[in-house]
């Protein structure tokens, strides 16, 4: 080799104050510089439960807040519309008809080697680390523990432990919680006990946050932020209302009571004549056995249960300030799916109307203008969102897209129209800004609806049998037909 090259080599090799400052140590520039991630999420939560969303009565300032200073959009769409099917969807960056993950399973057995949305962070130099139910965990069942928490520690649920550098679990009383409770659902006669399960239950709740699964959460979210605000972190903080048992502690109570004072949704006779029986959710006031009295107070339980939630995402982010995280960190508040509060005589989750397809959504990113977004987006896009925006590489495999433009301008588009599936009924739905398609089976043998969103936005009227709207039901079935080869092409 010529001597004045390895001179030249040499010297490079050696005299490291020849590199000019911007390049020596650029790693560790970079590695200070990255943004950290704090996602928030509450299990069963309706969008129109949040003041920021247009509610009148339930108490939430702090995810307002939160919503005053980020994007919040209103037209997110989660693509399982229950707990399973739509966390494994959103970890792993994949469709449920990818992973055929439908039920309450981890999509690891399908997914292989491909890192989720937290392993890819954590694979990247990130401490990683979840707080109570981010994957699947059953509620009640998987956080109570009553007079014997071994006894009544189910363990992790259907967890991913790559997934994490640590994992904590919250316990809490639930529904054999000290205090006022009653079981609303199948009890007329009022002789039935509380009882657990996914059971309409409102508790008033003796004792403070800290008695409760969800101020377990926040205080150990408050901890590990602490701990760990010298170092870049993707932090995942579950909160488990207000999914049922609604238990909260009695202080959040008092706005809402008494509970005849809930004004509940408009009933429509006949509401349910031009619905295919595969339309019909699988809780109603009906099947529940719940009169008036018993609905107004679900849904004055149900507000207690997210004022107190939203409580604890005020506790974690006052957190954030006080660690001089706020400006180095994204956060993101939303909810595994949405959730009926009455209408249609509808209760809880797995329908594939609006109020349980679609989710709140809030993403506050420092440095970006806060923003209303009507732009159509789905929980899938978040994993290569985050990375983006994180200046991480987005892994190809991922069946979401990136969405950081829309946090600059709100008014562009990225999707034409959201998906969404309720695997318990074979359901599927396309939902642009002049259609919500909901199909039941692939070959619409249990039925179809068709709503005009712009007119009947409520969705009572379903058009899928009128004749004036027969080639919008065609053209709808050959999109989902086309939807469902692309969900499941890829190589998994």
């Amino acid at each position: 080799m010529n001597v004045r090259i390895l001179l030249f080599v040499g010297l490079f090799v050696g005299l490291p104050w020849l590199i000019p400052g911007s390049l020596l140590g650029a790693a560790e520039q970079n590695s200070d510089e990255r943004m950290n991630v704090l996602f928030i999420i509450s299990d069963d939560l309706t969008a129109t439960a949040l003041s920021c969303y247009g509610n009148t009565v339930c108490q939430t300032p702090h995810i307002d807040a939160l919503a005053a200073q980020g994007t919040r959009f209103t037209r997110a769409y989660c693509q399982g519309t229950y707990c399973g099917p739509s966390r494994a969807s959103f970890m792993s960056g994949y469709y449920p008809h990818a992973t055929e993950v439908f039920g309450y399973v981890n999509p690891r057995p399908k997914i292989g080697d491909r890192p989720t949305w937290s392993e890819h962070f954590k694979n990247n130099g990130y401490y990683a680390a979840r707080v109570s139910k981010i994957f699947h965990m059953g509620v009640p069942g998987g956080v109570e523990y009553g007079q014997d928490p071994v006894k009544y520690d189910f363990g992790n649920g259907a967890d991913d432990e790559r997934s994490w550098t640590e994992r904590f679990n919250s316990l809490g009383p639930e529904w054999m919680a000290a205090g006022d409770g009653e079981t609303l659902e199948s009890n007329p006669d009022g002789k039935r006990p509380v009882v657990g399960g996914n059971t309409f239950v409102v508790v008033e709740a003796d004792g403070d946050d800290s008695v409760h699964s969800d101020g377990r959460t926040s205080a150990k979210a408050v901890e590990l932020l602490e701990k760990h605000r010298d170092e870049p972190f993707w932090l995942g903080v579950g909160f488990v209302r207000p999914h049922v048992p609604f238990v909260a502690p009695r202080s959040y109570y008092p706005p809402y009571k008494p509970y005849d004072k809930m004004v509940l949704p408009e009933k429509v006779q006949g509401d349910w004549d031009d619905i295919p029986k595969a339309g019909i959710n699988y809780k109603t006031s009906e099947n529940m056995k719940m009169d008036i009295r018993r609905q107004k107070k679900a849904m004055g339980g149900y507000f207690a249960s997210v004022a107190f939630m939203d409580a604890q995402v005020g506790k974690v982010l006052d957190a954030l300030k006080a660690n001089g995280l706020q400006d180095k960190t994204i956060v993101i508040f939303t909810s595994d799916h949405g959730y009926h509060l009455g209408e249609h005589d509808f209760w809880a989750k797995v329908s594939l109307r609006d109020e349980s397809a679609g989710v709140p959504l809030i993403i506050s990113v420092p440095g970006k203008k806060p923003a209303v977004c009507d732009s159509f987006v789905e929980l899938l896009d978040l994993y290569p969102t985050v990375a983006s925006l994180c200046q991480l590489p987005v892994p190809d495999h991922l069946q979401g897209k990136d969405i950081s433009k829309l946090l600059d301008d709100p008014t562009a588009k990225v999707r034409d129209a959201a998906f969404s599936i309720a695997p318990m009924r074979k359901g599927f739905l396309l939902r642009d800004k002049n259609w919500a398609y909901i199909q039941y089976r692939e070959d619409a043998s249990n039925g179809i609806e068709l709503f005009d969103v712009q007119n009947d936005p409520k969705q009572y009227d379903n058009l899928a049998t009128s004749a004036q709207h027969q080639s919008v039901v065609a053209a709808f079935r050959e999109k989902l037909k086309q939807k469902l080869v692309e969900v499941r092409d890829n190589d998994l």
